[in-house]
């Protein structure tokens, strides 16, 4: 069993990825007309775990899983905030940015 990659814009199926082992290697924010921010994860098995998943046979140790599910949340609206922040900061519509000029 080697190492996979698998990504995903669904934040249950990460948090579910997460909480089996596998490692969150990057968050990516992509702009299509509104934000989306999709998950990479690493690890040994994901594509088994992703199939256990998609036919409703994964197991999870629900507490773990809630961890995860907070984790990519907070991961996420970091990333989110810090794709504002430079979008605002690009096209100048920051209110404190107007204000200096």
């Amino acid at each position: 069993m080697g190492m996979g990659r698998l990504e995903t814009t669904d934040i249950f199926r990460g948090a579910f990825f997460l909480a089996s082992g596998g490692n969150l290697a990057e968050v990516r924010v992509r702009n299509n007309g509104k934000l989306i921010a999709s998950f990479l994860f690493t690890g040994v098995d994901l594509e088994r775990l992703d199939k256990d998943y998609m036919s409703g046979k994964a197991l999870v140790n629900p507490v773990q899983l809630r961890e995860s599910l907070n984790r990519l949340r907070d991961v996420m609206f970091e990333k989110l905030r810090k794709s504002e922040e430079t979008r605002y900061d690009r096209k100048g519509k920051d209110p404190v940015h107007q204000a200096r000029r």
